[in-house]
């Protein structure tokens, strides 16, 4: 009869959820109506008692919104009315909550329903089916229990026995898909668990057992499951006290992972102390089952009030922990606490509400706030995953900055090699062919004279680039000394203005007196001059180079800008390879020379630049002062 019950219900279940997912159109006939059962008696017992068909000490109730307040050494409590009329057909009693172990429940003197609960589990949805024989007879509900709690509660309804199954399954079924999804969410998370890095797999394996605890509590501590189940009632009781045990020290231990272990390490000791407590009262209910509750009492004061203010604690510690992690700009934090308000507010309302009124109080919004704080704690490691990503990106970015320097350096190294070997070979022979060249130049003609001249011309160019492949393969400053940056710029202004003028441009020097840095001053003009050259060819009509220096942060920065025709950002990072040049008859070497004399001054150089706006050199060196060099 159970099992048959059972898949009724199951069937109803499943067209209920199809009807609020899939709402059918069109016309449907109206709804058998429902009535509510009033003119409702109650009285207290001390005794077990049989059906009383006197009138001595009932009293008349008008609301169910109350628990009547239990009388000294009252037992039991009786409620009687009368059946309202009913359709023929299929016809039903539903009773939405009724508080209490042991329920019988009588038509005239027939009993017709009875339960009996022998774990402390109280609250009871009834769906009684009724006949339409059943109108006028007198209907009495019998109920005893160990708790403070006892009664009816919310309304009484008799009407159309599938209308009222409906509104059974809907009462309950906030628990049921509430508590489902949360453990099925829990269930799939497990999954990624096999591919994440150990960094994260606490955290994640923690706030899987979160979800999966908070989702079977929800669906263990709701009336459907016990009236369903009810032979197992003692099991699912202990599933539940199970859920919570593992819940609370995971819930910690997350937050010690993902936001911090508190001030003075308060959380980690509180999680510790949480899972001694929490296998403590695990191992005290196994004991209990063992021996079929003969330590009741003492198990549930450890597992109820004991442990209800530590939930309480528990909760205080994290909010406040976490706001203090807030103030020192934890996002992680800000998250966490924004849930933690919405589950603890919940949670200690009704943890309070529940102590204070000794058990009669029945906790209902603490699921949603579950739900609140389960979606914060996804957020919360969403961004533990987005920051290592970031993280990731950087380190990428910073690698691929090392392979290019080493790239770089690679290359650098091999025509050092190149150039300290080569250069005084080829130098020499130069050197000699000058020498004869110049001879016939003066003996020559007039016609002769020309190509000698270009031929001159050629062998000075070859001359310096092997001058610049000898400072870039020794680029050691020979003569260190202290260099006043006003006027050394005076003398590279006054070498460089004739080739601004030859390209229709102009120099703006502004460099401010009492700037100094330590460099040979022969290699410290040559690097400037290779920068400022370059500026001038890049330069256009009415063009300008902008040349000032400051100090900042004990740094001496100089800028070398022109308004010239700018560079694409693939050209600025080419700027110091070896051969790479903008221009036609460029070996690239100026800059290259450029690069080396800067970084054996223990500089730094940094180039920004816009097409068709200009070029920015940024030149930084450590700043000496005249104490410094004295």
């Amino acid at each position: 009869m159970k099992e048959a019950a059972r898949r009724a219900f199951m069937l109803v279940l499943i067209i209920v959820c199809l009807e609020a997912c899939f709402p059918i159109s069109g016309y449907a006939a109206p709804e058998p109506e429902y009535q509510p059962v009033t003119g409702w008696d109650f009285k207290w017992e001390h005794d077990s008692a049989h059906i009383s068909k006197d009138n001595h000490g009932w009293t008349k109730i008008t609301s169910f919104k109350h628990l009547p307040p239990r009388i000294t050494g009252a037992k039991e409590v009786w409620y009687r009315s009368v059946v309202p009329k009913l359709q023929p057909g299929n016809s039903a009693l539903f009773l939405k909550k009724v508080y209490g172990q042991h329920i019988l429940i009588y038509l005239d003197e027939k009993k017709v329903y009875d339960t009996n609960r022998n774990y402390m589990y109280n609250v009871n949805q009834i769906l009684l089916p009724l006949s339409y024989e059943d109108t006028g007879k007198t209907l009495s509900v019998q109920i005893q229990a160990d708790k403070e709690r006892i009664g009816i509660r919310g309304e009484v309804l008799a009407g159309d026995y599938q209308i009222l199954l409906k509104q059974f399954v809907k009462s309950n079924l906030d628990d049921l898909i509430l508590g489902s999804a949360i453990v099925f969410l829990g269930l799939i998370m497990l999954l990624p668990a096999l591919f994440i890095r150990k960094s994260h797999l606490r955290s994640w394996l923690a706030l899987t057992f979160i979800l999966i605890s908070a989702g079977t509590m929800i669906l263990t501590h709701s009336p459907l499951i016990h009236g369903l189940y009810n032979d197992n009632g003692r099991f699912i009781l202990s599933v539940y006290d199970v859920a919570l045990l593992t819940m609370l020290p995971a819930m910690t231990f997350y937050f010690e992972k993902t936001v911090g272990p508190g001030y003075r390490l308060f959380i980690r000791h509180f999680r510790k102390f949480q899972t001694v407590y929490s296998l403590f009262c695990f191992g005290f209910m196994v004991l209990n089952l063992l021996v079929h509750d003969h330590f009741f009492d003492l198990y549930y004061f450890f597992s109820v009030n004991v442990l209800d203010v530590l939930i309480i604690v528990q909760i205080i510690l994290l909010v406040s922990s976490s706001i203090g992690y807030v103030v020192k700009g934890s996002r992680d934090a800000l998250i966490f606490t924004l849930g933690s308000a919405v589950f603890g507010l919940t949670v200690l309302i009704e943890m309070t509400n529940f102590l204070a009124s000794k058990g009669k109080y029945e906790m209902f919004w603490w699921k949603w706030g579950v739900l609140g704080f389960a979606v914060a704690l996804i957020a919360v490691l969403g961004q533990k995953f987005a920051q290592s990503r970031r993280q990731i990106l950087i380190y990428s970015k910073e690698l691929e900055m090392f392979n290019v320097e080493l790239q770089r350096s690679e290359k650098v190294e091999i025509i050092s090699e190149l150039a300290a070997s080569v250069a005084h070979e080829v130098r020499n022979p130069l050197q000699v062919t000058r020498g004869f060249l110049q001879l016939l130049h003066e003996r020559s003609a007039n016609k002769e004279k020309e190509y000698l001249t270009h031929a001159l011309n050629e062998l000075d160019r070859a001359s310096g680039i092997i001058t610049d492949f000898l400072t870039f393969a020794k680029p050691e400053l020979d003569q260190v000394q202290l260099l006043d940056l006003a006027g050394e710029f005076r003398h590279i202004e006054g070498i460089m203005i004739p080739l601004a003028n030859l390209h229709g441009g102009k120099i703006l020097l502004g460099i401010q007196d009492g700037l100094y840095v330590h460099g040979n001053s022969s290699k410290f003009k040559q690097a400037f001059i290779n920068m400022i050259k370059n500026s001038i060819e890049a330069l256009q009509e009415d063009g300008q180079v902008h040349i000032w220096a400051y100090a900042e942060n004990n740094e001496i920065v100089i800028h070398i800008q022109d308004n010239g025709e700018g560079m694409e950002p693939a050209d600025i990072a080419r700027l110091g390879e070896p051969y790479y040049s903008n221009k036609t008859k460029g070996t690239g070497l100026g800059l290259m020379v450029t690069f080396r004399i800067i970084e054996a001054m223990k500089g730094k150089i940094e180039f920004r630049s816009q097409k068709g706006v200009g070029t920015e050199a940024v030149v930084r060196f450590s700043e000496i002062s005249c104490k410094d060099s004295q």
